[in-house]
Parts: C-alpha cells; structure tokens; sequence
C-alpha cells in the first residue's frame, strides 16, 4: 500500500498546491467586489438564521440548514489545524487565515444563492440541490455534475467518515482507555440514530449540538485569554506584524517567510471553512427560504462563524500562550493545543476533548448528507437506505485501522469536488450578480422567488 499511499500523498500536495490556493482565494476575492460585498449585510444574515420562514418551502429550517453545515465544517482543523498553521507558518498565519474567513463569506453567499436557484423537488418529495443541479441546470454540463457528485460521494466516506471516527477512537482511546473497536461501535449505533431518519432527524440533532459545542469551545477560549490577560494585545500585535515580517516573532519562528505564513494560513482557512468546495450548498438547497439571496446571507454566517470567530480565537489563544508560556514546544501543532488548554485548571484537558469528540462527530453528521445527496443525483433513484447503511459500516472500519492513505485520497477528493464547483461559480457569476441586485440592494428580501 506504500506506493498507492505515497502516490495519492504526491497527487495531494499538487492539488493542493498555490495554482488551487490562488484560484480559490481570487475567487473569494473577485466575487467580494462582483457583488458589491455582501460582507456588510451580516447582521442581516445572523437575524435571519434565526428567523423562522415557515410559509417558504424547502425541508429544514434556515438556521437547520445553517447549522448542519456548520456541522460539517466546525471540526478538528479548527482546533489543530489551526495550531499546525502557527506551528509551520509562525504567527501571522493567523491573519491570513482570518483574512480568508473574511473574503470566503462571499463565496459561501454565492454558493447558497445558486443552491436555492436551482435546486429540484425529487419524486420523493424531498427538495435537492447544490453545485451539481447549478452545473446541469445553470450551465447545461451536466458531464461535469457527474463528476463533482462521484467526487463528493467518495470525500463522504473520506474525510467525513472514517478519518473523523478515527480521530475519535484514537481520543477516547489516550484519554479514557477505551478500546478503539469499542468506540467505534458507539459511533455507529450513535450515527446510525440519526442519520437514518434523514435530513430532517439531522438537522435536529445539529441546531442542538452545533451551538452548544462552539458555545462551550469558545467559553474555554475564552478563559486562556483572560488567564493570559497581558499578553493578549502584544498577541495581536505580534500576528499583524509577523504576517509582514515572520522575523518579527522571533524564536524558532525566525525561518519562517511571508509565503510560508500567507500559505499555511490561506490553506487552513480554506480547509476549514469550505468557501468554495461546494459542500455547503447541498444543505442550503433544502433551507425553507422564499429566494435565494436570503439564505445566501444565512450561508455567508457559516464562514464567519467558523474562520472569522472560531479560527481567529483559537489562533489567538495559541499565540497568547507561546507569549506567556516561552517553554510551550510549538513544533507540533496537536501538543501546542494540549499544552494550551491544560493551563486551564481540571477542566481544561477534558475540555479539549470534549471539544474534538463533539466537533468530530458533527462532521460525521454534516457529510452523511451531502454523500447520501451526491449518490442520489448520480443514480437518479432511491438509495437513501443503501447508502446510509454503508456509511455506517465504513465508521466502523474507520475506527479500527490506519488511515494515513485515506486522508491523502480525501484530501485529492475535497480538491477535485472543488474544482467544478468553482467552474460553476465563475461562469454563472453573473447571475448570482442579477439575484443580489435584485433582493439585496433592491430591498426586496421578503419577497416569493418563483421556483
């Protein structure tokens, strides 16, 4: 297997590489200014996520639709993602990828909008949608919607499945003694109870857990920062400077470069809050909405939930801590985490990882549906019940073996899902233009799209 490993490891680091950072990142940016950054309408998204729609058709609520996205976004990248970003990157990789979370928000605007734009009642009465219905129904290549969807089923059973269980056997298994054969048995019966009464049962489940679990993550932040009170504002200051200058953080930090920061930064914003892998938008297509723009607002929240306030806190504990702790080992990414919330006294460890297990198994939640979406579109009939039953099993095994080479195949999946989704961005920029216009800044948001 060390062949196929090293291949799709290879194959990884290519997609994944500045061409993708620099497409993904000009996307965010040239769709900020297309439509005349949609940015400045987030208050109006956060009072419409938790605003009932209940006239407007669709299967979940906005704020259900909101939160099972979040579900699958909110994970472990932005615990030690975002800690191996500083570690690799030094301080300043902070910024970058708060910059990031900034502009992606457009890009999630836009993939929500074209989502409800084009979404379809099935013959089950369920609504679908998503960049695969936008390239077949947008832009006629329904060739290419194939793809992304084959591309999305199969990142389904990657990094939405059997790495997340993994990452969860392994934690229960350090901290609790628990075998992993144990846990993963646990995470199955547990997924299995959701995920088997669809779409509906799921969002349930996320608008209860998605605000606890960042509720709590960020209260633990919360108090490292005020632990680490006068060393928070020279944190600042040290990301803003270091982001320019990486020389100025000093320490093992001194052979880090601008490029080094701007990428590892970039890219874990990227990973994190999936502006522009077309992920989220699958979800956004059963939101009960009256037109698409104002679940484009609702959509935009995610990412400024996740990069712009999760990420950013994170980021800023880690480096409040290297300040105020300079014995902190900040090589390692996963250890820098530890150390930092160990600080918290009794609670601080378990905490953490509570915090992992809980945004693990949202994931696991979150990607079931846009797998089991991506399988319907491809087979054009019912197999809901097949699909689901195989994603349980895959947790299973997920939870029990080495996964090194299915995070090198997941991560080629989650590059190859986005690039038709940014081909779909781009060619129909245009109308997502026309929508916004329209119902943003013609202030028509209340009224009827019709479908």
């Amino acid at each position: 297997m060390e062949p196929i490993n090293d291949f799709f490891s290879l194959l990884s680091g290519f997609l994944w590489g500045w061409p993708m950072i620099i497409l993904l990142l000009g996307t965010h940016v040239f769709l900020t200014f297309r439509l005349r950054i949609p940015q400045r309408k987030l208050i109006t998204g956060i009072r419409l996520s938790v605003k009932k729609d209940k006239d407007a058709t669709g299967d979940v609520s906005q704020f259900g639709a909101l939160a099972t996205a979040l579900a699958a976004t909110i994970g472990t990248g932005n615990i030690v993602g975002v800690a191996t970003a500083v570690a690799l990157g030094g301080p300043g990789a902070v910024l970058w990828c708060w910059l990031t979370g900034i502009f992606g928000m457009s890009t999630k605007y836009a993939e929500g909008l074209l989502a409800v734009k084009y979404r379809v009642k099935g013959k089950d009465g369920r609504t679908y949608g998503g960049p695969m219905y936008a390239l077949e129904r947008g832009l006629k290549m329904r060739w290419l919607a194939v793809l992304f969807a084959v591309f999305t089923a199969l990142a389904s059973f990657g990094i939405g499945c059997t790495v997340q269980a993994n990452s969860i056997a392994l934690l229960a298994n350090e901290t609790f003694g628990i075998p992993t054969w144990m846990v993963g048995l646990f995470v199955c019966l547990l997924t299995g109870l959701v995920i088997l009464g669809g779409i509906k049962a799921i969002a349930r489940v996320c608008t209860v857990l998605v605000p606890f679990m960042a509720a709590l993550y960020v209260l633990g932040c919360i108090v490292i920062l005020c632990m680490n009170g006068t060393y928070v504002w020279p944190a600042v200051e040290l990301i803003v400077r270091s982001a320019f200058n990486p020389s100025a953080a000093g320490g093992g930090f001194v052979g880090a470069t601008v490029m080094m920061a701007a990428r590892y930064g970039i890219a874990r914003g990227l990973f994190s809050n999936e502006s522009g892998m077309g992920s989220a938008p699958i979800v956004a297509a059963a939101a009960q909405t009256r037109n698409p723009v104002r679940q484009a607002l609702v959509s935009s929240t995610g990412t400024f939930w996740d990069t712009v306030v999760i990420c950013a806190l994170t980021g800023l504990v880690l480096v409040s801590s290297i300040l105020a702790y300079p014995d902190i080992s900040y090589a390692d990414g996963a250890a820098l985490t530890k150390v930092a919330f160990s600080k918290i006294p009794y609670i601080g460890a378990p905490l953490l990882a509570f915090g992992i297990l809980t945004f693990a198994f949202s994931t696991i939640l979150g990607w079931s549906y846009y797998g089991e979406s991506a399988v319907n579109y491809i087979e054009k009939q019912r197999v809901n019940r097949f699909y689901r039953i195989l994603y349980i099993v895959a947790l299973f095994f997920g939870s029990i073996i080495n996964l090194d080479i299915i995070w090198n195949i997941a991560d080629c999946m989650n590059a190859l899902m986005t690039i038709p989704n940014l081909v779909c961005l781009l060619l129909l920029s245009k109308v997502v233009a026309r929508e916004t216009e329209k119902y943003l800044w013609g202030n028509r948001l209340d009224e009827e799209m019709v479908e």
